[in-house]
């Protein structure tokens, strides 16, 4: 068994999963989560609680992250009872989270002044990439610290990408969540013809499967949007927030991002409706309600 202490920080659907999985590898865990009770499950099967991110602090040399947004971060990290002045030096700060690169760069910078290393490494694959360990992590920082990070990083997922400095992991995850604006969609209205054309959208799906229209998101959420039914995997609130964090790169360097833009129009409106915490396949009651279904 390894003597390297974890702590993870945010048991949400994700982190609780993803923190399971490094814990069931053999490292000693620790585990805080800001809400009560989130941390039950995993004591149980072996890990330590934490009752802050001070105190897991103590308990760790690397330190891994998942949270919803950038105040959450520097929450954990600088907040009251924060992370980073428990930090020993030398240690390893891994965020998970889907933030801006600026708010993670900052980050980084003041860690090092504690001589805590720090890399961005948001996810993505939902929640069936987190319970499965199969999650496309998408890493930014410097090669020995993205090198120290793999070890822990390929334990929760399957793809584990080195982009660039710090930074660089979320400016990617951002282009992410764009091209999954513009695919949701792009299902979505396809779905929706078939519908309406009354068509065997089953058969539909297998045929198209196997072409130029094939991906993720048409093999694993066409069924909700056909069946008007969407069971948490990624909720749409997050969704919008990390096109909110894409929109405004966008702005920064001057690229139009239209489609982008469209989705998250139609994302506030399901929000304003009361749909936040559905599944993001749920953009499809846009083009439903549209459409009269």
């Amino acid at each position: 068994m390894t003597t390297t202490r974890l702590g993870f920080a945010g048991l949400g659907t994700m982190g609780q999963h993803m923190a399971g999985h490094l814990l069931r590898a053999g490292y000693p865990v620790t585990v805080w989560n800001r809400s009560a009770g989130r941390d039950d499950e995993l004591v149980a099967a072996g890990a330590t609680r934490a009752t802050s991110p001070a105190d897991l602090a103590t308990r760790s040399d690397v330190l891994v992250i998942c949270v919803t947004d950038s105040p959450d971060v520097e929450s954990v990290l600088f907040g009251e009872d924060g992370a980073a002045a428990s930090l020993t030096p030398g240690s390893l700060v891994i965020d998970c989270s889907t933030i801006d690169p600026l708010a993670a760069q900052d980050l980084a910078a003041r860690l090092a002044a504690h001589d805590v290393a720090f890399v961005d490494a948001p996810v993505s694959g939902g929640s069936e990439g987190a319970r499965l360990a199969t999650l496309t992590i998408m890493v930014g920082g410097a090669d020995a610290d993205v090198a120290r990070a793999t070890e822990f990083l390929s334990v929760m997922g399957s793809t584990v990408t080195h982009l660039g400095p710090v930074g660089a992991g979320q400016w990617t995850k951002a282009i992410n969540q764009v091209i999954l604006a513009g695919t949701y969609l792009g299902v979505a209205e396809g779905m929706t013809l078939g519908l309406k054309a009354g068509l065997d959208m089953t058969k539909v799906v297998s045929a198209l499967s196997g072409g130029a229209a094939g991906s993720w998101v048409l093999a694993n959420r066409s069924g909700r949007m056909i069946d008007d039914d969407y069971p948490l995997g990624f909720k749409i609130a997050l969704h919008r927030k990390d096109l909110g964090i894409a929109l405004h790169l966008g702005d920064e360097v001057g690229a139009a991002l239209p489609v982008a833009t469209l989705a998250a129009s139609f994302e506030d409106e399901l929000i304003a409706q009361g749909h936040g915490d559905d599944d993001n396949a749920a953009l499809a009651r846009s083009i439903r309600q549209r459409s009269g279904l």
